[in-house]
C-alpha cells in the first residue's frame, strides 16, 4: 500500500494519494468503502494520461476526525489545495457523488467536469422498495446489536449483490474478490466508537440547485443498483443541463470495483474533448 499524504483539516486529518501526471481527476469514494474502492480505476486513467487523486473521507480508511461540525466540500477543496490543483475533474460514487456534487456547486471555478457514479442527490430521497427497506432495517439492527460482521454482510447484499425487479440477487452474481474487498473495508467502518464527524448539509440543498451545474456532467448508473439510486440518476440527468446518462445493464452500486475498466473508459471518453487543465 502506498504511503499517503496527510492533510490537516479542522478537527481531523485526511489520508490522500496522487498518482500520475497530467490533468487531475479527484475521486471520492462511497460510504461503505474507502479510497481503495478506486484501485481498479486509477491505473487505467493514469495510463490514459491523467493524474488520479484519491482520499479517505473523515473517519474512513486511514483518515481520522473528532466529532466536530464539518462541510464535506471544504474537505474536497482542502485535498485539491494540498496537491496544488487549481482545477480538477471530479468523480464520486454513492455518498461521494453527493460530496462531489456539493463541491461543484460551492466552487464551480475549481471544476472542469463532474462524473456521478451510482450516487445520490443532496437533500432528495426516494423511499426504498419493501424488500430494500427490510434489508436496510436488518442492517441497522445488526449495527445496534454490535454485530459488525453481520452488518457488513447485509451491506454487501444491499449494495453489491444487486436488484432485479425488486428481488435481491444471489451473492454469487458478483466476483467474490469484489464482494470480499467491500466487506473488509465496510467492516472497519462498523467498529464501535469509530468517529465520522458531524457533516453539515448545504442550505439550500443540492437538489434545489441542479440546474446551476454548468460543467460537463456524466451520470453512470448500474441497472442492478437500488431503486432509489436509479431514481437519483434519472433526476440528475433530467435536471443538470446537458448531462449524459449511461446505464450499465449488469452492474450494481460499486461500479468502480465491479466494472473498473468500463467506468474508467467512460470517464476518459467524457474528459477527452475538454481543453487540458491543471
Amino acid at each position: 500500500m502506498t504511503q499517503p499524504s496527510w492533510i490537516d483539516v479542522p478537527g481531523g486529518r485526511l489520508a490522500a494519494e496522487a498518482v500520475g501526471d497530467g490533468p487531475p481527476i479527484l475521486f471520492v469514494h462511497s460510504a461503505i468503502v474507502n479510497r481503495r474502492g478506486w484501485d481498479g480505476v486509477v491505473p487505467i486513467v493514469v495510463e490514459a494520461g491523467y493524474r488520479a487523486i484519491t482520499y479517505d473521507m473523515r473517519g474512513f480508511g486511514e483518515s481520522t476526525t473528532e466529532e466536530v461540525d464539518f462541510v464535506a466540500h471544504d474537505d474536497v477543496l482542502a485535498v485539491l489545495d494540498h496537491f496544488g490543483v487549481g482545477r480538477a475533474a471530479i468523480a464520486g460514487n454513492s455518498m461521494g457523488a453527493i460530496f462531489a456534487q456539493e463541491a461543484v456547486l460551492a466552487a464551480p471555478d475549481r471544476f472542469v467536469a463532474y462524473v456521478w457514479v451510482g450516487g445520490g442527490v443532496g437533500g432528495w430521497n426516494k423511499d426504498p422498495s419493501p424488500a430494500e427497506a427490510e434489508l436496510l432495517q436488518a442492517e441497522d439492527e445488526a449495527e445496534e446489536a454490535g454485530n459488525p460482521d453481520l452488518a457488513a454482510e447485509l451491506d454487501a447484499r444491499m449494495w453489491v449483490d444487486g436488484w432485479v425487479e425488486g428481488v435481491n440477487q444471489p451473492s454469487t452474481r458478483v466476483d467474490p474478490a469484489v464482494r470480499d474487498a467491500m466487506k473488509r473495508m465496510d467492516r472497519e467502518l462498523l467498529e464501535p466508537g469509530r468517529k465520522f464527524g458531524k457533516r453539515q448539509r448545504p442550505d439550500p440543498p443540492a437538489a434545489e440547485r441542479l440546474a446551476s451545474i454548468a460543467v460537463p456532467t456524466l451520470v453512470v448508473i448500474g441497472d442492478l443498483d437500488t431503486s432509489g439510486t436509479r431514481a437519483a440518476a434519472d433526476k440528475l440527468a433530467g435536471e443538470v443541463p446537458g448531462a449524459k446518462l449511461v446505464r450499465l445493464p449488469d452492474v450494481a452500486h460499486l461500479i468502480g470495483m465491479e466494472a473498473p475498466d468500463r467506468l474508467a473508459g467512460l470517464i476518459v471518453e467524457h474528459l477527452a474533448p475538454l481543453p487540458r487543465w491543471s
